[in-house]
C-alpha cells in the first residue's frame, strides 16, 4: 500500500478557476512574451550600449541588479506560490558568500581548510556553496516550518539574527568589518576578471534560474504547493503531504539565495556580515512585492525597478526608503500582480 504522501497530487487539490474570455487571454499571453522578450534583449545589449555611450558603470549596476533579481525569484519561490514569509533568507545570501570568502581566505595564505588546500575554481566552489546554503536550508526549514503565520516569520527572522551574530562573531575572518577576496573565481580555466564575461555568466545563471522555477511552479509539485496554500485543510484531506511540500520548495529557494551570494562574492570580492541582516531580507521581499508575488518574472523587474530606485534616490538624500515606501505602498494598492502584473496584464502569469 503506498503512503498517502507519495500519491500524485489529485486533480480536485487545485480548483478550477473561472478564466478570461480567450481572446483576452490571449492578448494577456502576448503582453507577457513581449514583455519578457524585451527584458531579455535589454539584458543581452547592455555591455553594447555601455561601450557606445563610455558609461562602464552600467555593467556593474545592471550585474547588481542581475545578482539580486536571483535572490528575488528564489524568495518568490516560497512566499508567492507557498505564502510563506521569511524576514531570515538573507542568512542563505550570506553563507554563500561567505563560502566563497573563507575558502578564499585559505586558499590564499596556504593554511587551507579541514585538510583541503582549497581551490579558486568555480566548478568545485559554487556547487559546494549551493549545497552547504541547501543543507543549511533543509534543516531552518524543517524546524521552523513546524509554526506557521506570526510564528513562522518569528522564527525565522531568529535564525536570521543569530546566523548574522555568528558572522560578526567571526572575527578570525574579519567580523563586522568583514572579509575581502583577492581575486574572482575561474570557471574551467576562464578567468572571469572581464566584467563583461563575469556580467553575462551572471545573465545566462539568471535565466537558468528562472527556466527551472517556472518549471517547479508548473509541474505537480508546485501544483500542490500553491494548494496547501489556497487550502492547507483541504489539501492535507486529499492526500497531500503538509510538510514536505513547503521543505523542498524551501529548501530549494535556500539554495537559489545561496547561489546569489556566491555571485555576489565574486562580484563585490567583499563579503560582510551586512549580507545576512534582516533588512537584506526585507528588502529582497520588498523586490519580489514590488515586481509582483507568484510571477517569478515580476522579481526580477522588482529588483531592477528597486535598486535602480535606491541608486537615483541616494544621490539626493541618504534617507531615500522614506520616498521608496510609497511607491511600494502605491504598487500594493494599485497593482494586484505588482509591476509585472501592471506591464504585462493583471491576469498574466509569471
Amino acid at each position: 500500500m503506498r503512503d498517502a504522501s507519495a500519491v500524485d497530487v489529485p486533480a480536485q487539490a487545485v480548483p478550477a478557476a473561472a478564466g478570461p474570455p480567450p481572446a483576452a487571454s490571449v492578448r494577456r499571453a502576448t503582453r507577457a512574451r513581449w514583455s519578457i522578450v524585451a527584458g531579455l534583449v535589454l539584458l543581452a545589449l547592455v555591455p553594447v550600449l555601455a561601450h557606445a555611450l563610455d558609461e562602464s558603470f552600467l555593467v556593474s549596476l545592471f550585474t547588481r541588479f542581475v545578482v539580486y533579481a536571483i535572490a528575488a525569484v528564489s524568495l518568490d519561490l516560497i512566499l508567492g506560490y507557498g505564502a510563506l514569509v521569511s524576514f531570515g533568507h538573507a542568512a542563505f545570501f550570506g553563507l554563500g558568500g561567505y563560502v566563497i570568502g573563507i575558502v578564499a581566505f585559505h586558499t590564499a595564505d596556504g593554511s587551507g581548510l579541514f585538510g583541503w588546500a582549497g581551490s579558486g575554481e568555480a566548478l568545485v566552489l559554487w556547487p559546494l556553496a549551493v549545497g552547504v546554503c541547501a543543507l543549511a536550508g533543509l534543516v531552518i526549514g524543517f524546524l521552523s516550518l513546524r509554526t506557521s503565520g506570526v510564528q513562522f516569520i518569528m522564527i525565522t527572522l531568529a535564525f536570521g539574527q543569530m546566523f548574522y551574530f555568528l558572522l560578526v562573531g567571526l572575527m578570525y575572518y574579519g567580523g563586522d568589518d568583514g572579509l575581502a577576496i583577492d581575486s574572482r573565481n575561474v570557471l574551467a580555466g576562464m578567468s572571469l576578471r572581464d566584467p563583461r564575461v563575469f556580467y553575462y555568466l551572471c545573465v545566462a545563471l539568471l535565466v537558468a534560474w528562472v527556466w527551472l522555477c517556472r518549471r517547479i511552479v508548473g509541474s505537480r509539485f508546485g501544483m500542490a504547493l500553491r494548494s496547501l496554500k489556497q487550502n492547507r485543510r483541504r489539501s492535507i484531506a486529499l492526500g497531500l503531504a503538509p510538510l514536505r511540500y513547503p521543505l523542498t520548495a524551501f529548501t530549494i529557494s535556500a539554495a537559489g539565495t545561496g547561489l546569489a551570494g556566491v555571485l555576489w562574492a565574486n562580484y563585490a570580492l567583499f563579503v560582510s556580515p551586512d549580507m545576512a541582516t534582516w533588512q537584506k531580507s526585507g528588502e529582497l521581499m520588498a523586490m519580489v512585492i514590488l515586481g509582483g508575488m507568484g510571477t517569478i518574472f515580476g522579481p526580477v523587474l522588482g529588483a531592477a525597478v528597486f535598486l535602480g530606485l535606491e541608486q537615483m534616490l541616494t544621490a539626493w538624500t541618504e534617507h531615500w526608503m522614506l520616498l521608496m515606501g510609497p511607491v511600494l505602498v502605491l504598487v500594493v494598492l494599485f497593482g494586484k500582480r505588482g509591476l509585472y502584473g501592471l506591464l504585462a496584464g493583471r491576469g498574466s502569469e509569471g
